[in-house]
C-alpha cells in the first residue's frame, strides 16, 4: 500500500513548541484521512528546528465505493416535497428513484452510488486545509502576500513543502497542491551551514538517509540520545558526572539539527556561590549542562554545551565564546549574591507594605503577619517551638525581594534558606524558609521538621481561606490561584506527619487572622455565609451551629475533603468508602477519617463485612419501601415487650451491645475494634431474616419489627454511613 511523506520546511521553530506541533500535525492529517475513508496502518511525526515532517504508512490507493439509499416522500406526495427530495438526492427526475413499499405505504427511495476517488486527489485537498488551519500559540505572516486577506500564517516563514505519495516499489508521485505560492514538491535542504544545497527525496527511508548525509538528525528522540550519551562520555573521561536535566535536554535537542557535544570551563572562584545559582545561570542563559565530581557530588568548574555545527577547529572557538558569556553571567550572579548578603532578611520586610498580594486580600506584609500568627497557633499542635515557627514565618517570604530571586524566581525559598543560614538563624528556621513551599506537586517531598510543617501549613491554609472567602474559588478546569494544589499540599502535610488537627478550628483561626486586620472582603464573605441559611423560626442552637459553620468555612472544608477523596482514590481506596466516612458528622480530623476509611475497607473485605452489608441493604430496602407506602418514618426505639420470636430479642440485644462497643471503640479511636463490634451483628441479622417475617397483619408487631430493622441502620452509623457503600 502507498505511503505519504510530508515535510514543512521553515525558519527555526522555537524548541518548546516542537513536540506539540509534531503531535498536532500527526493528529490533524490522520484524523482527516480516516474521515475521508482512508484508514492507514501507521504514522510517525518528526521535528527539527527547521522542519516539521510526517510519514503515514499503508494508505489505500483510493477510497472505497459508497452505495447509499435515501428514503423520500410517500408516492403521491405534494410536488414541493418531491422537488425537495430530488434536490437533496441529486436526481434529475422522480423516474430515477425506485418505489419501495413498507407498512405505511409506498415510498420513493433514491439509490446514490458514489465511486471512490483516488487517494492522492483526496490528500491534495486535505494537506492545504491542514496547513492553513494549523494552530500555533504564536504565528506570523511574511512577504508580499501577507498583505492579502486570509494569508497563510505559520510559526516562522514557510519556505518549501515536500509531499510525496506512492508504494514502496514504485517512484512516488508528488501530491499536487500549493499554499500561498509555496508549491508542494520533492525537494528539501540539509543543514543550514554544513550542507545547505537542495536535494530530492522519495519516501521516508530515502528521506531519513539523505537527511543524515546532509547533517540533519530528523528524529528528536535520537538527538536527545546522542546528546545524553556523548555528554556522559565526555564527563566520564574527566572523572566527572553529568547532572541530568530532562527539560533542558529536550530544549537543547530542539535547538540543533546535528548535535555536537563539547566541554567548557569557568573560573573556580565562582564555586563559592551556591551551586543552584551557578546551575540556574548556566542553564537559563546558555542552555548548558553542569557537572559534578563523581566522588564527592560537588559541582565543578566545567560545563557541557551542545553545538549545531562541526567546526574546523574542533569547536575551540565555540567553547571560548560560551566560556566568555558564562563568565560574564556568573560574575553578575556572584554580584547579586554578595549584594543580597549585605542586607538581613528582616530588614527587607518593610518593603512588603507597598506590595499588594491580591487586591481583595491586602499586602504581602499583611499576609506575612497572618502566616506568622497562624504558624504560632499551629506550632504546639505539630510539636514545633512557637518562637521558631513565628520567626520562620516572618522571614520565609523575604527572599522574594533579593536580587538573585529577582533574576531566578525558581530559586525562591532555597535562597531564603541560604541567606538565613548566612545570617546565623536557627537551622530549623532556615530550612523552613525553603520547605514552606513544599510539597509543590504530587511527587515533591513533604516537610517533616515541625517548624517547617507549621509554616508550610499556615501558608497554604491562609491562601485557601483567603481566596475562598474572597469568592475566588476554582471553577471547572480553571484554578488561577492553585487552590487545588494548596489543598492537596495541606492534606499531604497533615497525613504524612500524622497530625491531629481539626479543620474547622484551623480555618476558624485563619478567618480570625483576616478579621483582626479588618479585611472587608473576608468579613463580608463570612457574614454572607452566616446569614444565607437563616430561618425565621430558627432556634438558638441552629443559629449557633450556622454561624459556627460559617466561621469554620464549612464550604471550604467540603472542598478539602473532596481533594482528599481524590487522593485516596489515586492510592487505591474505594470512593464509596470515603463517601461513607465523610458523610458522618464532625469529620474535621483528616487523619482519623483516613484511618476509619482504611478500617472500613479491611472490614468489608471479610465475609462478615460482606454479609453484614448485604443484611444492612436488605433491611434498608424493606424500611424504605414500607415508609414510602405508609407515608411515615419508622424511627425511635422498638418496644421489647412486643417481641415474639427469639430472633427478634437476640438481634435487639446484639444491636445494643454492638452499638455500645462500637461507640466506645470510636471514642478510643480504635476503628478496627469498632468494625469487630459491627461484625458481631452478622449472625443475628442472618437469623432474623431467616426466621422472622416483617410484614405481618398485626400492625403493632409490624411497626415494632420495622423499628428494629431501623436500629441496624442506627448502629452502623457509629462507624460509617453504610447507605453510601456500593454492593
Amino acid at each position: 500500500m502507498p505511503d505519504l511523506l510530508l515535510e514543512l520546511f521553515s525558519e527555526e521553530i522555537p524548541a518548546r513548541r516542537q513536540a506539540r506541533a509534531a503531535e498536532d500535525l500527526r493528529k490533524a492529517v490522520t484524523d482527516r484521512l480516516v474521515d475521508a475513508g482512508l484508514v492507514y496502518e501507521g504514522a510517525k511525526a518528526f521535528v527539527t528546528p527547521r522542519r516539521l515532517a510526517l510519514a503515514v504508512h499503508g494508505v489505500p490507493v483510493r477510497q472505497a465505493d459508497v452505495r447509499e439509499e435515501k428514503k423520500g416522500p410517500r408516492v403521491g406526495a405534494p410536488d414541493n416535497a418531491i422537488a425537495g427530495f430530488l434536490k437533496a438526492a441529486g436526481l434529475n427526475s422522480i423516474g430515477e428513484a425506485k418505489v419501495q413499499p413498507d407498512k405505511k405505504g409506498d415510498f420513493y427511495v433514491a439509490v446514490i452510488e458514489k465511486p471512490g476517488r483516488a487517494a492522492i486527489e483526496v490528500i491534495g485537498e486535505i494537506l492545504p486545509e491542514v496547513i492553513k488551519t494549523f494552530s500555533w500559540p504564536k504565528s506570523m505572516r511574511w512577504g508580499v502576500q501577507s498583505k492579502e486577506p486570509g494569508a497563510l500564517t505559520w510559526v516562522r516563514p514557510l519556505h518549501s513543502i515536500v509531499a510525496t505519495f506512492g508504494p514502496e516499489t514504485e517512484e512516488p508521485d508528488i501530491v499536487p497542491f500549493a499554499v500561498d505560492g509555496v508549491t508542494a514538491g520533492n525537494e528539501t535542504r540539509g543543514h543550514r551551514f554544513m550542507v545547505p544545497a537542495p536535494f530530492t527525496v522519495r519516501r521516508l527511508a530515502d528521506y531519513l538517509q539523505k537527511l543524515d548525509k546532509a547533517k540533519v538528525v530528523a528524529d528528536a528522540e535520537r538527538r536527545r540520545d546522542i546528546i545524553l550519551t556523548e555528554a556522559k562520555q565526555l564527563a566520564f573521561a574527566q572523572g566527572l558526572e553529568l547532572i541530568e536535566d530532562d527539560g533542558l535536554l529536550a530544549e537543547v535537542a530542539g535547538l540543533v539539527e546535528w548535535p555536537v557535544v563539547l566541554m567548557g570551563s569557568f573560573d573556580q572562584e565562582f564555586l563559592h556561590i551556591p551551586e543552584e545559582v551557578i546551575r540556574a545561570t548556566i542553564r537559563n542563559n546558555q542552555k548548558c549542562f553542569v557537572l559534578r565530581d563523581a566522588a564527592h557530588a560537588k559541582l565543578v568548574d566545567k560545563f557541557i554545551l551542545v553545538s549545531n555545527i562541526e567546526a574546523d577547529d574542533g569547536g575551540a572557538a565555540i567553547v571560548a565564546g560560551n566560556e566568555r558569556v558564562i563568565r560574564a553571567r556568573l560574575s553578575d550572579a556572584k554580584f547579586f549574591y554578595e549584594t543580597d548578603l549585605k542586607t538581613r532578611l528582616e530588614d527587607r520586610l518593610p518593603k512588603f507594605e507597598h506590595i499588594v498580594f491580591h487586591e481583595k486580600l491586602g499586602t504581602q506584609a499583611e499576609r506575612i503577619e497572618r502566616i506568622e500568627r497562624l504558624a504560632g497557633e499551629l506550632a504546639p499542635l505539630v510539636g514545633a517551638d512557637v518562637e521558631k515557627a513565628k520567626r520562620a514565618a516572618r522571614l520565609c517570604k523575604a527572599d522574594l525581594l533579593t536580587e538573585v530571586v529577582g533574576e531566578f524566581p525558581e530559586l525562591q525559598g532555597l535562597m531564603g534558606k541560604y541567606y538565613a543560614e548566612e545570617q546565623g538563624e536557627d537551622e530549623a528556621v532556615a530550612h523552613a524558609c525553603e520547605d514552606h513551599y513544599r510539597p509543590k506537586g504530587p511527587d515533591d517531598l513533604v516537610p517533616s521538621d515541625p517548624v517547617s510543617v507549621a509554616v508550610a501549613l499556615a501558608d497554604k491554609i491562609d491562601t485557601l481561606v483567603g481566596f475562598w472567602a474572597a469568592d475566588e474559588k476554582p471553577t471547572g478546569s480553571k484554578d488561577p490561584y492553585a487552590l487545588r494544589r494548596a489543598a492537596l499540599g495541606a492534606i499531604r502535610i497533615i497525613l504524612d506527619n500524622n497530625l491531629r488537627i481539626q479543620l474547622n478550628e484551623l480555618f476558624g483561626n485563619c478567618v480570625a487572622g483576616y478579621l483582626s486586620q479588618d479585611n472587608k472582603q473576608v468579613r463580608e464573605g463570612v457574614e454572607s455565609w452566616a446569614s444565607e441559611k437563616s430561618k425565621t423560626n430558627e432556634t438558638v442552637r441552629e443559629t449557633i451551629e450556622r454561624v459556627f459553620r460559617a466561621y469554620g468555612v464549612s464550604d471550604l472544608q467540603a472542598f478539602v475533603k473532596d481533594r482528599l477523596k481524590v487522593q485516596l482514590r489515586s492510592k487505591g481506596s474505594r470512593h464509596d468508602l470515603a463517601d461513607a466516612v465523610f458523610a458522618m458528622p464532625n469529620q474535621y480530623d483528616l487523619l482519623l477519617s483516613v484511618r476509619r476509611v482504611d478500617a472500613l475497607g479491611k472490614f468489608l473485605d471479610t465475609e462478615d463485612g460482606k454479609n453484614l452489608l448485604a443484611g444492612y441493604k436488605r433491611a434498608i430496602n424493606i424500611i424504605r419501601i414500607e415508609e414510602k407506602r405508609d407515608g411515615r418514618e419508622y424511627t425511635g426505639a422498638p418496644d421489647p415487650k412486643v417481641y415474639q420470636q427469639a430472633e427478634e430479642k437476640s438481634l435487639a440485644e446484639a444491636i445494643n451491645i454492638a452499638s455500645a462497643e462500637a461507640k466506645r471503640a470510636v471514642a478510643a479511636e480504635d476503628f478496627e475494634a469498632a468494625m469487630r463490634a459491627m461484625a458481631s451483628l452478622r449472625p443475628h441479622v442472618d437469623a432474623f431474616f431467616d426466621k422472622v417475617t416483617v410484614n405481618v397483619d398485626d400492625k403493632a408487631l409490624r411497626e415494632n419489627r420495622l423499628k428494629l430493622l431501623n436500629e441496624i441502620r442506627a448502629a452502623t452509623r457509629a462507624v460509617a454511613d453504610f447507605s453510601r457503600i456500593e454492593g
